[in-house]
Formats: structure tokens, C-alpha cells, sequence
């Protein structure tokens, strides 16, 4: 198997995963686009801890709730 043979193999595979996790993100309903979701696995893979991943998400979520109140109160 050719090098760039094994690459298209390897990016493919990748995109099937990517693709898995996507679909198990929205029954999951945690409302990641695969842009957001790739990042997120970018950075887990690079060794940010996921629980810590999941807890800045979870504030910057609950911040962006308090912006929207706040700008929907002017």
C-alpha cells in the first residue's frame, strides 16, 4: 500500500469517526457543530483533560444565557 494510499485510508477513517461522534453528539443533544466538535477532540488528543473541556463549555454557555438576558432587557 502506497503512502498516499495509507493517508486517504487514515483521513477517511477519521472522517467516519468524526461523523460517529457527531451523530452521538446530537442524540446526546449537546448542541456541538463538527466545526466545534473537531476542537474540541483536537484538543483532548493534544491532552486537555475532557472534564475541564466540558466545564468551560458549560460556562461559556451559561455566560452567553446571561449576555442574551441581559441585551434582551435593553
Amino acid at each position: 500500500m502506497s503512502g498516499t494510499s495509507r493517508d486517504a485510508d487514515r483521513i477517511s477513517s477519521a472522517q467516519q469517526t468524526l461523523d460517529i461522534l457527531h451523530e452521538m453528539s446530537q442524540l446526546l443533544n449537546t448542541q456541538l457543530d463538527k466545526e466545534t466538535l473537531t476542537t474540541c477532540v483536537r484538543m483532548i488528543e493534544s491532552g486537555v483533560n475532557p472534564e475541564a473541556l466540558a466545564a468551560v463549555i458549560q460556562e461559556l454557555r451559561r455566560e452567553n444565557g446571561r449576555l442574551q438576558v441581559q441585551e434582551n432587557a435593553r
